[in-house]
């Protein structure tokens, strides 16, 4: 039954009807409407709304600073259910509509609050290849928590940490993620390039429909992001290794080390009845400063790599720790900003400083990133910018900075920052690492004969078809560096098209034997 159906009939208080029209006599108050829940059970939103939120529980500052452990502790059911009773339950689902790849979280939730565990991981699940992921990482005060009508005038619904819950129990009941079961194989081969979150999705969606899926990754182990670009502090390792070891399982072949247009040409990729592109945006961007060279000067991805996982998982240039020193200065406003100054305090810097060309309003990245940080002991410097790195013997010692002032909005909307004449002074610094973006890179495409833009994303239809018949590609490397849901939202959006081309494919192989 849905949220709008009643259980009663159009009846007067008394339960007279008018008999020639069958509605209820007007001169007395209509009986109210019962509303249900997607789980068919009734529901009072007024009394919901006076429920209190029920947190999650975290590590203190002082003690998480000295591991890398996941900060927040997490549900356990019984809180988790009591959460998930604040859900109104609203008939037009707004925090649906704001989720990327639209879970049905009152659907979900409906299920939790009863107790039905599974079934409302089951809801999840069906939309997203992993929801343990997404509910620790996405930015949902933007999303679904942002859209939350609950959080107008509380706090909105904790959807993002019961998401987060309900994955960790139901891979604890299987022992693992699902693993995909096909019920034929079709005797066709799929290509995957990089092994990321639209990569993996797409890997488990075309196996799941009896496809041969080989995923080429560049790196040593599986994830992309998820390994090599988001500290431990933030989602544990083991989840991406149980996402890799389930798709394993279900016969998806993983190559490691292996680039393509490097190791692998785009001719030997011809070789496959389709191709998925998802290599991601992993080239950070430069500031192109005097000094940039310098030894202590990182980017973004070397640091985070080398602070964050151990050697047997890096390449062998990257197989040690980096030595931060006393003073950390990193560059940038976004959630890849906050993992770095966050690593450097775990790393055992003793003065970590983040700079921002702009004030805290314009920052992009999550404020609860930034509130851990503040907490952990990082000092924020707004409106300020490096325009010079020192050096002394080869080695980074000081940063030469310039206060800024804020003019007109430029393209993004936000006002555009500009330097303040006679305000340079210099910050003391050890080590400074550039976390300021992501490109794609144009040397992989080559000859491939798709199509990329200016930025070197890979241009694509709606339904992620690139230039070459065959080749489809979403997430990071068509979008440029967003979100983990966004990358799963581009996979999404290209594998009905990757369904349909293979099975005109197929159909067009079985008339030309047929004719032969």
């Amino acid at each position: 039954m849905s949220d709008d159906e009643s259980v009663s009939t159009a009846t007067s208080a008394d339960g007279t009807t008018d008999p020639a029209t069958g509605q209820a006599n007007s001169s007395r108050p209509r009986v109210k409407k019962q509303q249900f829940t997607r789980a068919g059970q009734p529901i009072d939103r007024r009394q919901r709304l006076r429920i209190p939120p029920h947190h999650v529980t975290k590590q203190t500052p002082h003690d998480r600073v000295r591991n890398w452990d996941e900060v927040y502790y997490g549900y356990t059911a019984g809180p988790a259910m009591f959460e998930a009773q604040r859900c109104i339950q609203c008939p037009a689902a707004p925090c649906t509509q704001a989720c990327p790849v639209g879970n049905d979280i009152p659907g979900a939730l409906a299920f939790l609050e009863i107790g039905k565990l599974a079934d409302a991981a089951a809801v999840f699940r069906q939309t997203s290849e992993m929801p343990e992921l997404c509910g620790r990482l996405c930015p949902q005060e933007a999303l679904c928590e942002g859209s939350c009508v609950v959080g107008k005038n509380a706090k909105p619904v904790a959807i993002g940490k019961l998401e987060a819950f309900l994955g960790d129990w139901d891979r604890e009941q299987r022992g693992g993620f699902p693993i995909p079961q096909p019920e034929i194989e079709t005797g066709q081969r799929v290509a995957v390039v990089g092994a990321g979150p639209a990569g993996l999705a797409v890997a488990e969606q075309m196996r799941s429909a009896g496809h041969a899926v080989t995923v080429f990754e560049a790196w040593p182990s599986a994830g992309g992001v998820l390994r090599y670009g988001i500290p431990n502090f933030k989602t544990a390792k083991d989840i991406v290794d149980e996402k890799a070891d389930a798709l394993v399982a279900a016969g998806v072949e993983f190559r490691f080390d292996t680039r393509v247009g490097a190791d692998v040409g785009w001719d030997e990729l011809s070789r496959w009845d389709a191709v998925f592109l998802a290599h991601g945006a992993s080239m950070g961007k430069q500031l192109g400063l005097e000094g940039e060279r310098l030894a202590g000067v990182y980017s973004a991805t070397e640091f985070l790599v080398r602070a964050n996982l151990g050697e047997e998982s890096l390449p062998t240039a990257l197989r040690s720790r980096p030595h931060v020193g006393r003073n950390v200065v990193v560059v940038g406003g976004g959630d890849t900003s906050m993992d770095c100054v966050r690593s450097a305090i775990r790393l055992g810097a003793n003065d970590v400083t983040l700079l921002y060309r702009r004030t805290e309003n314009e920052m992009i990245g999550r404020e609860e990133e930034r509130r851990h940080a503040r907490e952990e002991g990082v000092t924020f410097e707004y409106l300020t910018t490096p325009v010079r790195l020192i050096g002394k013997d080869g080695a980074l010692v000081g940063i030469e900075c310039v206060r800024m002032s804020l003019g007109e909005p430029d393209d993004s909307g936000r006002r555009r920052p500009q330097p303040m004449p006679g305000s340079e002074f210099v910050i003391d610094c050890d080590s400074f690492v550039v976390a300021v973006g992501y490109d794609v890179g144009r040397d992989l495409y080559g000859d491939s004969g798709i199509d990329i833009n200016d930025w070197g994303e890979v241009i694509v239809d709606e339904q992620g078809r690139t230039s070459r018949p065959g080749v489809f590609a979403g997430g990071d490397n068509v979008i440029g560096a967003d979100l983990v849901v966004t990358a799963l939202r581009g996979a999404h959006q290209a594998i009905p098209a990757m369904f349909s081309y293979l099975e005109e494919l197929q159909a067009e192989r079985a008339l030309a034997m047929a004719a032969g």
